[in-house]
Order: structure tokens, then sequence, then C-alpha cells
């Protein structure tokens, strides 16, 4: 579809679109610095987030459906974890081969350094915004989620 196509609620959805790739990229690349000094990069420091935040501990594919990701991804970032200490796998007693994830001290200690990092700056970068300008784009970008889920879902059935 070229532009002359296009809806105006299109085109305003399109430059919003190319903003959050934006936004995203630079996003990663501010993440990545804030968590070096504690030996995690975003996609690490996203991973650990999900353990801490599960009810309870979850095999690989679990993690990576939570997060949207690529189950391969995120086996591949969590044999680094497992490497450097920072999470180790238990028994799963309902599935032999799908162990589940658990953080080590270590990974515990690398989380909340991250947090205590990360705490002062988001809050710092709020200023400006208010709450409501923050949970109005909350809502536009779970929109947005829920639709390319459904997307990507309806690809997987044809």
């Amino acid at each position: 579809m070229d532009e002359a196509t296009r809806t105006p609620i299109g085109e305003a959805l399109t430059d919003l679109i190319l903003s959050m790739f934006r936004v995203n990229n630079l996003t990663l690349i501010w993440g990545d610095r804030l968590v070096a000094p504690y030996g995690l990069t975003c996609a690490r420091w996203q991973i650990l987030g999900a353990i801490v935040h599960a009810d309870r501990p979850q095999p690989v594919a679990w993690l990576a459906r939570d997060l949207g990701a690529n189950r391969q991804n995120v086996q591949r970032i969590v044999n680094d974890l497992y490497g450097e200490g920072l999470v180790e796998f238990e028994p799963n007693p309902h599935h032999r081969r799908a162990q589940l994830v658990v953080l080590t001290g270590k990974g515990q200690q690398a989380y909340d350094a991250a947090i205590a990092a990360y705490n002062p700056r988001v809050n710092a970068m709020a200023g400006g915004l208010s709450l409501a300008e923050i949970q109005t784009a909350h809502r536009v970008m779970m929109t947005l989620r829920h639709s390319l889920e459904g997307e990507i879902d309806a690809e997987k059935h044809d």
C-alpha cells in the first residue's frame, strides 16, 4: 500500500510506529549502558526481570512467551546467564526435559543493583510528563500489542 492509499489515521499510526522503532533502539542503548556495570545487557536484565516477576519458576518456553520473544533467543541468553552463575536450573515436576529457570543469589544481586540504578533514572525521565499522559501512552501501546498479536496469530493459522 502506498502513501496515497493510506488513511490519515493510518498515516498517524505509521508516524507512531516509526517513533516506536526509534524509541525502542534508544531504550536498548540506554538500558545496556545502565546495566553494563552489573554484567548485564538489556536482554539479560529483561530475562532476569521475567524470572523475578513470575508467580513461580518457569521453563524457558514460558519465559519467552511472557516476554513475547523467540524461545531460541531466550534459551541462548538463559544459557549465558547460567554460565555466569546468575541462574540455575531445577527439575520440572511437570516436564522432564523442560527444566525450570531460577535466579541464584548472584543473579538476584545483579537484578537488584540494576533496579537500584534504574529507579532514580526512570523517575527523572518521567519529569515533565503527567501520570495521565503515561497511562494513556500505555493504553495505546497495549492496544497496538494486542492488535499485533492478533495479526501474528492469524498468520500462524493461514
